[in-house]
């Protein structure tokens, strides 16, 4: 068979047969490619303190290039490319991604400047939006209902995985350079652009495997296969139309006068609130100052595209919008799980370059005694989080939020403590527990998703989780406590200590949750076929 056609998982297996070892296999390449995917973005905290030593920059900044550069084209472009994974060959569209994003990280490692270095990291963003939307459709249909928050946690495995990995991998790879060239090596490169180059180049072979993998038929095993798209890039077009500014509002124009007001309404009052929160946060030195203004009108460019995505969608696509946008019970649940990842981004990014500073532990021990261990506590987080989740959704409608809302505090005390003590040993060990706590919010969050839409809609709601853990988490998490510590003399203890305060609002949004999402999941076909879904019970 080849990797242009498609492989059927049979509709019993949701009724309780075995899962078929296909199913299995793919699932441990898909984990292959997060891991990969989360070493090339992850990296960056390893070698944050040589770049901001190198460049000149500040934590600020530090926070901005991992958080809001990164996320804000990750999310733009997640949505089209999500959108082609409801209608193309997923496959495909995964290998192209990767081969993409190892490519930028190489080109990371070749950066000469704060600029250089920001527009690779925008390139490994777009790379990398292709990943996810594909992989939880795959998984969809790889699996049954009742194993989906188990497989998806292990598939999100890779994600602390890749991310434990690369600390070790980025230090050995850096400290062994600058031995070996201690005054720079070929092309003039220091150790933290080999250690870019070092984990590029395996993804553009990894990509080759990826490309030997068989297409399930989508939908077939809840019994609501869907018809090939004629066109699936038509979709993927109109997307980009409808998302990526300026092109944002030709696809205004395209629905009307009253669209295209809106539209340009909506951009001007997100850079009015970007320029008054530049105005607000804006003190400090020159080079403070400068990732401030760029983190705020980044951000109003993501969220007013974020805008004009949803506005087209409730037009063009009634009944997605109406199980996403439109469900209470799926944005709830969301950005509740999109606190949770603005804690834990912040805490992976910003553990090594702090123990680092306060304890002054070599990178290549930060390597054994943080990056291994919070990988391993991570991953088994992640597993145990997804198990329990499905077992607690077996029993209670509500179950997988339960975990989402554990996921959520659990982490705070250990944080608190973690960023305060001066025991070396004792900051290691929170680290560990903080990431297995963390961790196990995110199989649950992703299966409820998954199970708030129809099939065919999987692709868009994954880039709309997306959303909440880059634009929400990863945007604004890492750059909240960069901004702190660099205003306050450079003490990432007071800027982490700062991100918990959004635990609060995080609580409310999943207490809402538990009652909204047990009737949501009951109702998505009647209300699918309310906003005008065919389809048929």
């Amino acid at each position: 068979m080849s990797q242009t056609e498609t492989v059927s998982v049979p509709q019993d297996a949701a009724a309780g047969d075995k899962v078929p070892a296909y199913s299995w296999y793919a699932l441990g390449v898909l984990v292959l490619i997060y891991v990969l995917n989360f070493i090339d973005r992850q990296i960056l905290s390893i070698l944050a303190n040589d770049i901001k030593a190198d460049l000149g920059v500040s934590d600020a900044y530090l926070g901005f290039l991992y958080g809001t550069a990164f996320a804000i084209f990750y999310s733009l472009f997640g949505i089209p490319l999500g959108k082609l994974a409801d209608s193309w060959h997923r496959v495909r569209l995964m290998t192209i991604g990767l081969s993409l994003w190892s490519a930028m990280t190489v080109v990371s490692g070749f950066s000469k400047n704060a600029g250089m270095l920001t527009g690779a990291r925008i390139g490994v963003g777009v790379g990398e939006a292709t990943a996810s939307p594909s992989a939880y459709s795959l998984i969809s249909d790889w699996f049954p209902a009742r194993l989906r928050a188990t497989a998806l946690a292990i598939y999100s495995s890779g994600l602390y995985l890749g991310g434990g990995m690369s600390i070790l991998i980025g230090a050995v790879a850096l400290e062994w350079w600058n031995k070996t060239y201690p005054g720079g090596g070929p092309f003039g490169l220091v150790g933290w652009q080999a250690a870019f180059i070092a984990v590029g180049l395996p993804g553009l072979l990894l990509a080759l495997w990826v490309m030997t993998l068989k297409e399930p038929i989508r939908g077939l095993i809840d019994g609501i296969p869907s018809k090939p798209v004629e066109r699936p890039f038509r979709g993927f077009v109109e997307e980009l139309l409808q998302i990526i500014p300026p092109l944002t509002l030709i696809g205004a124009a395209r629905r009307g006068f009253m669209a295209l007001a809106i539209n340009i309404t909506a951009f001007v009052g997100a850079f009015v609130i970007a320029w008054l929160l530049t105005g607000i946060t804006g003190s400090g030195p020159g080079a403070i100052v400068e990732a401030i203004s760029d983190q705020w009108f980044l951000l109003a460019i993501g969220y007013y595209a974020i805008f004009c995505w949803a506005s087209a969608l409730r037009s063009r696509d009634a009944p997605t919008f109406a199980l996403t946008w439109g469900s209470p019970a799926f944005l709830c649940t969301i950005l509740g799980y999109g606190i949770v990842s603005f804690m834990s981004y912040a805490t992976s990014y910003w553990s090594a370059p702090y123990a680092e500073r306060v304890f002054e532990i070599s990178k290549i021990q930060l390597g054994w005694w943080l990056g291994m261990p919070t990988a391993v506590s991570g991953f088994l987080g992640v597993i145990a989080g997804g198990r329990l989740a499905d077992y607690l959704f077996t029993r209670i409608p509500a179950g997988r939020i339960v975990v989402i809302i554990f996921g959520l505090l659990a982490p705070i005390p250990v944080m608190w403590l973690m960023f305060t003590t001066g025991d070396m040993t004792l900051f290691l060990i929170l680290a560990v527990i903080a990431q297995f706590c963390a961790a196990s919010a995110l199989g649950g969050a992703a299966a409820t998703s998954q199970a708030l839409v129809l099939p065919r809609m999987r692709g868009v709601a994954t880039a709309t989780f997306f959303l909440a853990t880059t634009l929400v988490g990863l945007a604004l998490g890492p750059y909240t406590a960069g901004l702190v510590s660099a205003k306050n003399g450079d003490d990432l203890s007071q800027g982490m200590l700062a991100v918990l305060w959004a635990a609060p609002v995080g609580l409310v949004l999943l207490i809402a949750a538990l009652k909204l999402v047990p009737a949501a999941a009951d109702t998505v076909r009647s209300r699918a076929r309310s906003a005008g879904e065919d389809i048929s019970d």
